[in-house]
């Protein structure tokens, strides 16, 4: 279990989290939303004990291993296979202390050191490692190269792949799947639906977090509050509390409403100066309820070209790829006007390159590329937030396209894209990356294309800004051809599939869910190979037969204390709804009438006590699980 008390933190004297008060038992699978800015990475930075709360706890049961991806990749010069290895901080310090004991010669130390490499999943532990750099969609042949040699994103799925990699009761994600693909985050789906720990994952992919989670923490306005259920379940219960909000907002400002007319009528009237008094003083008991504001910062449009051309753009018999190797040929395609196409395809199987050679920034091998007499094109892709000025400003950007432009046209235009009065003019040093993306879409919406070209998009922005592009492109008149990894970004916007695959580039029959069946199948030769390398290396069927009937021994044992840190589990769970039920009540603000004080002090009582039960169910909790881990290493040892 993890448990946050009457939590608060401040960063630069700014409030970012206020009581927040909840606990996820252990195995749950909870994503974390908000918006960019709201504390979700704090949270973690505060579990690491990275941060010191101004108030408040973060309680976890001792021994828990942690998994966290760094930011900071220092030993370049590893090879990938060997770079992921290092995550498991046991295994890497068995291996040193066999190697140390077989240059002294000492046996018998070395017969314990194997019989510890073994019980730490050692000699399986490079074929584990290599399936999860190929399935986070490096090549085969890239697995001994160093980590140097790869690009930042790379270096970012490699450091992915040793926080999978690492042995953990509780695994910390922030945006893992932000330098991902579409089939490296299909596979990341599913390795982590079966992962058998606790997860926290910061993510703004709701498809993702629909198929991983189980719970989700939602961050707004300095709260934080746990929903149960996952992404989809969230967004509607919290449509139904927020309109239940504004009902008791409204019920409560039409009180207010009464009772200042009543202090208004008659606070000079003698007979009824003290109603007058006894009600200004409700008044001022009265806790405000915040107004409904679920509406998203950001609305903006993508305006169209006027002009139009049939097709906008085409290539025929064209191969494409870097030096004269080509990565894909023979091909012929059209783009018309409203033409709405999602690219699909393996890893490295060429979308990129073929999206830059649609937009004459690779030339053709071979071929020819054919532009409409009004052809406008408006690209997108992660380099470009590197192509920005740093040292100038959104406004200055928008200024420098259009020099006539009125100053409060262009800050106008700004607005929509979330650079709203003195942020239009910050420099964009200080940027984030999604701020930079938010430019970077905004300087292709300033000059009306026709075609949209864009690849990933969505990286780095938040689900306010991805729901606002969404109905953008939605509105969108002219062409668009998108590579994403956002699922319900493709099924929003798209018409039809393109699948990039073999050399070859050709219409995709199916929806993204057929996509996934026949990736799956492409994949298996691969994975059936994988496996037989792990089984390879593994003990030998005899020695399997003993471990199971170890292990089934091993259950027998624990069966006791688990059913009692069950049992007590149950019973917290049973006090957090109860309590939830209370305060709820209490929410209320007629249960503060003069005539509700003996119920007010009932529910008063009834909170008090279950926040004591809650209390004593959470130490017996962790004393029995405390126990129960004893008994494992006790039971393991022997």
């Amino acid at each position: 279990m993890i448990a946050f008390r009457q939590l608060e933190l401040q960063r630069g004297g700014v409030p970012l989290i206020e009581s927040a008060d909840f606990m996820l038992s252990m195995g749950h699978h909870a994503g974390i939303v908000g918006a960019n800015g709201t504390g979700k990475s704090s949270l973690f930075q505060l579990i690491l004990g990275q941060l010191t709360p101004e108030r408040g706890e973060i309680a976890l049961n001792g021994g828990v291993r942690i998994a966290h991806m760094s930011q900071e990749i220092v030993t370049l010069s590893r090879s990938l296979t060997d770079f992921v290895l290092d995550g498991d901080h046991a295994l890497r310090e068995t291996q040193a202390a066999l190697e140390a004991a077989r240059e002294t010669g000492e046996h018998h130390r070395e017969a314990e050191l194997h019989g510890a490499i073994e019980s730490l999943d050692g000699y399986t532990a490079k074929a584990r490692a290599e399936q999860l750099l190929v399935g986070l969609g490096f090549a085969q042949r890239d697995l001994e190269r160093p980590l140097s040699d790869f690009s930042g994103g790379w270096r970012m799925r490699a450091n992915l792949a040793q926080t999978l990699f690492k042995p953990s009761d509780l695994m910390l994600l922030d945006e893992p799947t932000n330098h991902l693909d579409l089939d490296a985050l299909l596979w990341l789906e599913q390795w982590l639906v079966r992962y058998p720990g606790t997860l926290l994952l910061i993510s703004h992919d709701r498809d993702f977090l629909d198929a991983v989670c189980d719970h989700i923490v939602h961050f707004d306005q300095r709260h934080v509050q746990l929903y149960r259920g996952n992404f989809t379940t969230f967004e509607r219960t919290r449509a139904e509390r927020l309109a239940q909000r504004e009902a008791e907002r409204e019920k409560q400002q039409a009180r207010r409403a009464e009772i200042e007319d009543f202090v208004r009528r008659f606070r000079a009237k003698a007979t009824k100066a003290r109603q007058a008094q006894s009600r200004l003083k409700m008044l001022e008991r009265m806790e405000d309820i915040a107004p409904l504001r679920a509406e998203s910062p950001f609305r903006f449009r993508l305006p169209c070209s006027d002009k139009v051309s049939h097709p906008l753009l085409s290539i025929d018999h064209a191969a494409i790829g870097y030096g004269e190797a080509p990565i894909v040929e023979n091909v012929r395609l059209s783009l018309a006007p409203g033409s709405r196409i999602g690219l699909l395809g393996p890893n490295g199987a060429g979308k990129s390159t073929l999206i830059k050679a649609l937009t004459g920034e690779l030339a053709l091998l071979k071929g020819e590329r054919t532009e409409g007499e009004h052809l406008a094109v408006g690209y997108f892709a992660q380099h470009q937030l590197d192509a920005l000025d740093l040292n100038a400003s959104a406004f200055t950007h928008v200024q420098r396209l259009s020099p006539q432009a009125s100053e409060q046209v262009i800050r106008d235009f700004l607005g929509g894209f979330g650079f709203r009065g003195d942020d239009a003019f910050e420099v964009i040093t200080r940027f984030s990356g999604g701020e930079k993306a938010r430019l970077a879409l905004a300087l292709i919406a300033w000059q009306k294309p026709n075609l949209l070209l864009l690849d990933e998009p969505t990286n780095h922005l938040d689900l306010d800004m991805r729901d606002a592009l969404t109905e953008a492109l939605a509105a969108f008149d002219g062409a668009v051809l998108i590579v994403s990894h956002d699922r319900h970004l493709l099924r929003a916007s798209v018409d039809e599939f393109w699948c990039v695959a073999d050399g070859r580039v050709a219409a995709f029959d199916g929806t993204l869910d057929d996509y996934r069946v026949w990736l799956k199948n492409r994949l298996t030769g691969a994975a059936r190979a994988s496996t037989d390398e792990i089984e390879e290396g593994a003990a030998p069927k005899e020695d399997r037969r003993a471990t199971r009937r170890a292990a089934a021994e091993l259950r027998e044992q624990l069966k006791p204390l688990k059913k009692k840190r069950d049992a007590v589990e149950k019973s917290m769970e049973k006090a957090q709804k109860a309590l939830e039920a209370v305060e709820e009540k209490l929410s209320d603000p007629a249960i503060y009438e003069a005539d509700q004080k003996a119920r007010l002090t009932e529910l008063l009582r009834e909170q008090g006590e279950w926040k004591t039960q809650l209390e004593s169910d959470e130490q017996a909790w962790m004393e029995a699980e405390e126990a129960l881990e004893e008994m494992q290493a006790q039971l393991t040892a022997s």
